[in-house]
């Protein structure tokens, strides 16, 4: 000790053995320094952080490259075991080409919830045995102490040139985000039409906010890159890293050791014309089985996904952190790489193929007597598309289809008939919503907008998939394995009462109390099916629906009306199939590439896991969509189209366009010089002058006043004249609610001059009423 002070090597020896605690107090007292001597402490502290050896972190000192006991960390992965992983927010490693370490995150047992990847979250160092855990390169663990708010630490945008004024300007994807400026010297590597993240930054005196770009993604030119918005703005992952590629292209083909020989059955894919990947194939027969009379068995084979990505594995570890494939206009994003997805666990037509199989026996009503699973290696007997199989059926065949026609799609539509006997018996719900599917040009743009007709081999596929599924649950349930459920829970009783009230308007009613089922809302489906009031009652019973999800707790699936059900038949593109096929290998021993021992407490976190990644590939593809559509009409800005009200809200109304399936806003504000009052249980705009009604459902010719393809949104101006109340004048519920509740005051619309729109009553405007 020079003048009694510790060396530079002492005090980080001290900090080494005392990670995170070592504060200058701690120091001093473990050194006995005291009195003027602390001037000294204080000196060599301050060369020690100059020179990069130690830093401060929460009022401690800790070296540089060693973790504070509470720190931020990002959730960046979950382990196949359904553990989290997660990395320093900050880190500054002893050596400067340094990764940052990655570590276990155990969440807080006494919370309920758990952070899923992406998350931000505070925790603590703790001492735990990793051992057992068998996580590679993983050396320590901390234990969440609360998850940290979401923070938008970036923005998404357009870089634009601004000739005039110099510099740049960020065009915001974001619909509620205005336009940024951009100095030249905080453009870093943007040019003209790129799509970039930039940081707020705030300056002058006024503080006003300008963008500094912080990453370059790529250039927008062409359409085809309008779902890179959707696939950065959501954080997918869509780049496969080296050590996944190299994994997937050792992997080889299975022998037929251990498995049953199926490759005689005619199983045949039935697909959309463009698939690129077939994962199931089916057949049907009559039961042979005198004790069985005009019963069928059903057989369905699925790739098996689960012998060619091994748990823990490169590819397992991706596949969980993706979640599923998510499916743009213009391009996948696949679950796996294209050497598993695309080719060796492609069902081909002729070529020999491992799969897991069920059989399943029905009886005549379409009732399962009993079903088992199987191993096999199969061989397609033919690929077809629904158009074809369709086609085949209705007495029009092709060179594919003529020579199976007898032998391969008659009994399998035979087959399909016995099963949609027990789904009438079962009755789901039948919600039946078009979906538009947009068919693009070479060059990425949209060429035209199309329904596709849904058709009985739609239903037939359909139907095989969903008993597979319900065996699937069944055999694990039975022996008593652990698995991920798909659930949907009935509707809550607020949607429930909000669903009455609403039928009450139309004279309809909804029974109260007792066993709510399916066959309930299907009833009122039925009844206003010929009326014009039937899209509007769909939409309404489809909004009181809960939303299905991956739970490893069961409590049925209220829309198909089943008590156990699982997803089993996409192990391609779900990694919630996945976990089933290998808790069906581990239960029925068909291999040692099933669920392990003990996993069943994993299963949670990662039926949470991919329940938020399928919600967020549903928003990717949806917003993907609008921006696409929002390009196509934006050069048909004051136009006019037909479209039906499709969302009704405080502030104004949705139009959905009939040609296109677009949405756009109307703000309550444009309407027209009237107050207009939510009324939300009948889910509709009432004014209280004229009252003028607009709701939920109604058809109206609207004009395309702007369009902003980066945000995908379009804003209507309304040309069609609303219903009006029968009292003339809202109801008296709502001119009395002065409250921000059900009926309360909406909005006052405003009519702009020279609107098509005329109005016969002037409403009195009362002063201070509330807004």
């Amino acid at each position: 000790m020079e003048d009694g002070l510790p060396s530079k090597d002492e005090i980080l020896a001290f900090i080494a053995e005392n990670p995170g605690k070592a504060g200058k107090r701690e120091i001093a007292r473990a050194f006995g320094i005291s009195g003027g001597a602390r001037i000294g402490l204080k000196r060599i502290l301050k060369e020690l952080t100059e020179d990069g050896h130690i830093e401060k972190s929460r009022k401690r000192l800790v070296k540089s490259g060693e973790l504070p006991a509470v720190g931020v960390y990002r959730v960046s992965e979950r382990d196949p075991q359904g553990d989290l992983i997660g990395v320093p927010v900050k880190w500054e490693g002893s050596d400067e080409n340094a990764t940052p370490p990655r570590l276990l995150i155990e969440p807080d047992k006494k919370s309920k919830a758990v952070p899923g990847i992406g998350d931000r979250v505070l925790a603590k160092l703790i001492e735990r045995d990793l051992e057992q855990f068998e996580l590679p390169g993983i050396r320590q663990a901390v234990r969440v102490i609360k998850i940290l708010p979401k923070r938008e630490d970036s923005i998404l945008g357009i870089y634009r040139r601004d000739p005039i004024n110099g510099g740049g300007r960020l065009v915001p994807i974001d619909k509620k985000t205005q336009e940024l400026s951009i100095d030249d010297a905080s453009k870093g590597d943007a040019s003209e039409g790129d799509l970039v993240a930039v940081s707020i930054t705030r300056s002058g005196r006024s503080k006003t906010p300008r963008a500094h770009v912080r990453e370059v993604i790529g250039p927008m030119a062409s359409e085809q890159a309008v779902s890179m918005i959707a696939i950065h703005a959501l954080g997918i992952p869509y780049i496969f890293p080296d050590a996944v590629l190299t994994e997937a292209e050792r992997a080889t083909q299975p022998d037929l050791k251990g498995r049953e020989d199926w490759r005689d059955v005619p199983l045949i894919t039935i697909d959309p014309a463009d698939a690129k990947d077939h994962d199931d194939a089916i057949y049907a027969e009559p039961d042979d089985d005198p004790a069985n009379e005009g019963g069928v068995i059903a057989y369905v084979a699925i790739a098996d996904v689960a012998y060619h990505v091994r748990m823990g594995g490169n590819i397992d570890r991706e596949a969980i952190k993706r979640g599923n494939s998510v499916y743009f206009p213009d391009r996948v994003v696949p679950m796996l790489p294209e050497r598993i997805s695309n080719d060796l666990c492609s069902l081909r037509e002729g070529e020999d193929r491992p799969s897991m199989a069920v059989r399943m026996v029905f009886d005549k009503t379409g009732k399962k007597k009993r079903h088992s699973f199987h191993r096999v290696m199969i061989r397609v007997a033919a690929g077809i598309s629904y158009n074809q199989a369709q086609s085949a059926i209705d007495d029009t065949t092709d060179e594919v289809t003529g020579p199976i026609l007898e032998s391969i799609l008659k009994p399998l539509w035979a087959g399909y008939e016995v099963l949609k006997t027990g789904r009438d018996a079962r009755e789901p719900l039948e919600l039946d919503i078009p979906e538009r599917k947009l068919m693009l040009k070479p060059d990425g743009t949209i060429d035209r907008v199309v329904i596709p007709p849904r058709l009985d081999a739609h239903k037939l596929v359909e139907e095989f998939m969903i008993q597979a599924n319900v065996a699937a649950a069944e055999t694990l349930e039975k022996h008593k394995q652990g698995l991920i459920y798909r659930i949907h829970d009935n509707p809550s009783p607020e949607k429930l009462e909000g669903l009455r009230e609403f039928l009450q308007s139309m004279d309809l009613s909804f029974p109260k109390g007792g066993n709510l089922r399916p066959s309930m809302f299907n009833a009122i489906l039925r009844r206003t099916a010929e009326t014009e009031q039937a899209p509007l009652v769909s939409q309404v019973v489809l909004r009181s629906q809960a939303q299905a999800e991956y739970n490893p707790e069961n409590i049925g699936h209220f829309g198909l009306n089943l008590l156990k059900y699982a997803h089993f038949t996409s192990p391609i593109r779900r990694y919630a199939d996945l976990v089933v096929h290998r808790a069906l290998i581990a239960a029925l021993k068909l291999g040692d590439d099933g669920l392990p021992a003990g996993f069943d407490g994993k299963l949670a976190d990662i039926a949470g896991h991919i329940s938020t990644t399928e919600r967020r590939a549903m928003a990717a593809e949806r917003d993907t969509k609008d921006r696409l559509i929002a390009a196509f009409l934006s050069d048909k800005v004051g136009a006019r189209f037909t479209g039906k009200i499709s969302g009704v809200t405080r502030v104004g109304l949705f139009v959905q366009l009939s040609d296109t399936g677009a949405d756009g806003f109307i703000p309550a504000s444009t309407l027209g010089y009237d107050y207009y009052h939510y009324d939300e249980p009948n889910h509709q705009l009432i004014g209280e002058a004229t009252g003028e009604t607009f709701r939920l459902g109604d058809i109206v010719d609207v004009k395309l006043v702007e369009a902003a393809p980066l945000a995908g949104a379009l804003r209507f101006e309304m040309l069609t004249e609303g219903r009006r109340h029968p009292k003339g004048k809202a109801p008296g519920h709502l001119t009395r609610n002065k409250g921000r509740g059900k009926g309360s005051f909406g909005s006052k619309g405003r009519k702009k001059p020279g609107t098509t729109r005329p109005r016969t009553v002037k409403p009195r405007v009362k002063k201070g009423r509330k807004r």
